[in-house]
């Protein structure tokens, strides 16, 4: 099973893109209906919000009177605070319970306005966020008949566009017309939804390209959502998780494939952890065992290997004991790079020509022979550390 998160703002259009992905054959877990399910007449949950915020919160027929509460929970960070640890958990638990009962092959869509706000961003190997600007959500809000005035303090106590950017693997601008955006999700679905289920599900790897583009400053960003993936799928087995490789050094031409170290203490840790970081989208690849060695003792080059079954973004995760030489130079590299703007300039020359050879990793292997010795050179000559 494939799980895959959707959020947006209210009126950003979220439903709409729900809508489209089930028509294509998505299996929606849709929040705002679990939402309102765990609070109706005789729930736990009803009980809760009623000695929390009082009884004026309900109609004269025992449902929950909606306009009421919100006028009470969005008055301040503290109130909406004791909503959400009311109503998140009731949640949770009732999602789990439906996907319990999900086939092991199916595509879930996990439609979650508050995918921010509740930090679960992480536990999917896909995000579909949803996004439009402040003042074409407030006319559509308010064209489905809620004042003005709540609207904008809704959104207001939403998290703001820019943390709902951050977390996007998929970000779909709704500023135009309700058919383009079912477009956008239709394609959104093909290109990118069902080849990463097929790809999590056979373990295997999307093809990646081995072409140099210039430096894109969406890089960093793309590295920080991977690395907050890998960490929670990771937890405490990973004692660090880094942005390595070209694309981390800023103004790089490089491959458009992020680079990942996560470091570990053993390589039974990397072990470990395959099946978790599989699971969140990133396979293993059993053949890669080992990189290059520049030491005598090559049993302390080897590492773990992993890629990415996300045909939108390239990723490459090699996973490292604490301490070993490969796991240090991975770290010395990326910040010798950053700080030699001539080392730069022939790397790059390096890198190009590799690109014409019938192997990519050992064409360059001769200019790192030479760099291993100048790297270090200069880590002791700055006192740089791992």
């Amino acid at each position: 099973m494939l799980r895959i998160g959707l959020t947006g703002g209210i009126g950003a259009g979220k439903s709409t893109v729900s809508a489209a992905f089930a028509e294509c054959g998505g299996i929606i877990v849709d929040g705002d209906v679990i939402a309102r399910e765990v609070v109706e007449p005789g729930t736990e949950g009803l009980s809760q919000l009623v000695e929390a915020f009082g009884e004026d919160i309900l109609l004269p027929d025992g449902a929950l009177n909606r306009p009421a509460l919100a006028a009470r929970a969005f008055v301040d960070d503290e109130k909406r605070a004791a909503l959400n640890g009311i109503v998140h958990p009731l949640v949770a638990r009732r999602r789990e319970e439906i996907l319990n009962a999900v086939h092991e092959d199916a595509v879930v869509v996990e439609d979650i306005p508050l995918l921010v706000e509740t930090g679960l961003a992480p536990l999917f190997p896909l995000v579909v966020v949803v996004t439009a600007d402040i003042e074409t959500r407030v006319t559509r809000v308010v064209a489905r008949g809620m004042d003005e005035a709540d609207a904008r303090a809704r959104i207001k106590a939403q998290a703001p566009e820019d943390q709902r950017r951050a977390i996007a693997d998929v970000l779909l601008d709704n500023s135009a017309s309700q058919g383009e955006l079912v477009e956008k999700a239709r394609d959104v679905w093909y290109d990118r939804v069902l080849p990463l289920a097929h790809n999590i599900r056979m373990r295997q790897c999307a093809p990646a390209a081995y072409e140099l583009v210039p430096y894109q400053p969406t890089w960093p960003d793309d590295a920080r959502r991977i690395i907050k993936r890998i960490e929670m799928a990771c937890g405490a087995k990973a004692s660090r998780v880094d942005h390595i490789g070209s694309t981390a050094v800023p103004g790089m031409d490089a491959k458009d494939v992020i680079d990942v170290q996560v470091t570990v203490a053993s390589l039974d840790a990397a072990d470990e952890i395959s099946d978790a970081l599989a699971n969140v989208g990133y396979p293993r690849r059993e053949h890669i065992t080992a990189d290059w060695s520049h030491t005598s003792d090559s049993a302390l080059w080897r590492k773990r290997f992993h890629c990415a079954a996300d045909p939108g973004r390239p990723v490459n995760i090699h996973v490292r004991v604490d301490g070993w030489p490969g796991q240090q130079f991975a770290l010395l590299f990326r910040d010798w790079l950053a700080a030699n703007s001539g080392v730069r300039v022939d790397y790059l020359a390096a890198k190009r020509r590799a690109l014409s050879a019938a192997d990519y990793a050992e064409a360059k292997e001769p200019w790192f022979a030479d760099a291993y010795e100048r790297a270090w050179a200069w880590a002791k000559s700055t006192g740089w550390r791992p």
